[in-house]
């Protein structure tokens, strides 16, 4: 008999908790929706409350009291916990058998480690997990028999393409009997992939926002202008797939049919394809090892025609070579590339800076912040304490940009 899985949504009320809700609510004979989580869309969060009558939720601190209330008056029986611990406490919750971490930024990273720890099964969509803690997160995953499964649509084509050895255990990937020489990401190119540079130095956010192809949040919709949410996927498969830099190629493709590939020694390319729909490899990731329903529309191999494929231009998105460098110098300088950009793409955002200022406000915090390298001990606190100089020294050299 097979058992209901329980899952716990951290970042409901985002994109990817949006198409998990949706497979979720059409799958309800296997799966539970056990706990939610959601920051600053309460209303939403609480319509999906009723629809889908989780036992907890997890909102900001100081919402803790009037949600519950709200809870109460509609009759919902939902525990409600509030801020980071509460967070914390879902993911760890003996009762939670899957982690969906959707949450976007640095704020997720706490309760996705959490999770690793108590051995859960998470299904990654937080980037910054492993950009700012790569090494330790993984470690912490073997050390906890924890499961890690990547939800983005590049990382989870790759997987899907790896041979079943790779995929239950990375190290793997350099036996060469496998014959894995390379991996390539695909990245559409965002909405200025056909416009000049000038263009994009005069870029408003509703421009920049507009993905051809994905329907995403703000944050990464500017990365993807930027080509910084390449740079990160970059520095997330170093770490999912345990290889350098080097080893990774990214290829601009424009009509993101084609999510990624693994390239092999005897001159074979494996792809994974599909519709550009999120719920592709959400679903993937739910069922894993098995094959579920996810509800996106088939591709049509017929209506295909002239799928391109487009080296990047690393000048005018120097946010993927930036990622590049990050990666070669270690673990302190991802955390340090990874808050600058958060701070920079808000800045950019509240109309601070311009799109094009973003990539220069990355290199100066790569240059001017000078910190030690991360021990092999590292931990979160270590982590969290440079994630958060580096968020200061970025607030300055916005400051000085803005004045200019």
């Amino acid at each position: 008999m097979v058992m209901t899985q329980r899952i716990a949504v951290l970042g409901a009320t985002g994109s990817i908790g949006d198409s998990t809700l949706a497979i979720l609510a059409s799958q309800l004979q296997d799966y539970e929706v056990y706990a939610l989580s959601g920051h600053h869309r309460l209303d939403k969060l609480f319509g999906l409350c009723q629809q889908f009558l989780p036992k907890r939720v997890s909102v900001p601190l100081s919402a803790v009291d009037d949600f519950a209330a709200r809870l109460s008056v509609a009759g919902l029986d939902i525990e409600v916990v509030g801020g980071e611990a509460g967070l914390i406490d879902i993911a760890t919750d003996t009762q939670t058998d899957t982690v969906v971490a959707a949450i976007v930024g640095a704020a997720g990273l706490p309760s996705t480690l959490a999770a690793a720890r108590v051995g859960k099964r998470i299904l990654l969509a937080n980037k910054e997990a492993l950009v700012m803690a790569g090494q330790v997160m993984i470690n912490t995953v073997k050390a906890h028999n924890a499961t890690l499964l990547p939800l983005d649509s590049e990382h989870n084509a790759i997987f899907q393409c790896l041979p079943l050895a790779i995929q239950q255990d990375s190290t793997q990937i350099h036996q060469p009997n496998h014959g894995v020489r390379k991996l390539w990401l695909t990245a559409s190119g965002g909405p200025f992939l056909q416009q000049s540079f000038e263009h994009m130095q005069n870029a408003s956010v509703a421009q920049a926002v507009k993905h051809p192809n994905w329907s995403m949040g703000q944050k990464i919709s500017v990365d993807s202008a930027t080509m910084m949410n390449k740079g990160l996927e970059l520095i997330e498969a170093c770490h999912l797939f345990n290889l350098p830099e080097n080893k990774i190629n990214v290829v601009i493709h424009p009509q993101s049919i084609i999510h990624s590939m693994v390239e092999y020694s005897d001159g074979s390319f494996l792809a994974q394809l599909g519709s550009p729909d999120m719920k592709t490899p959400i679903a993937h990731a739910l069922s894993y090892p098995n094959r579920i329903d996810s509800g996106s529309q088939p591709l049509d191999l017929f209506a295909l025609s002239g799928l391109e494929f487009i080296e990047p231009d690393l000048q005018k998105f120097a946010c993927l070579r930036l990622a590049r460098q990050a990666m070669q110098a270690g673990t302190q300088s991802t955390i340090v590339l990874n808050a600058a950009n958060e701070i920079a793409v808000a800045a950019f955002l509240n109309g601070h800076v311009r799109l094009t200022d973003i990539a220069d406000i990355n290199e100066r915090a790569l240059n001017d912040i000078q910190l030690p390298p991360l021990s092999e001990t590292a931990d979160i606190e270590d982590i969290l304490a440079i994630d958060k100089i580096a968020r200061h020294l970025t607030d300055k050299l916005v400051a000085k940009l803005a004045d200019a």
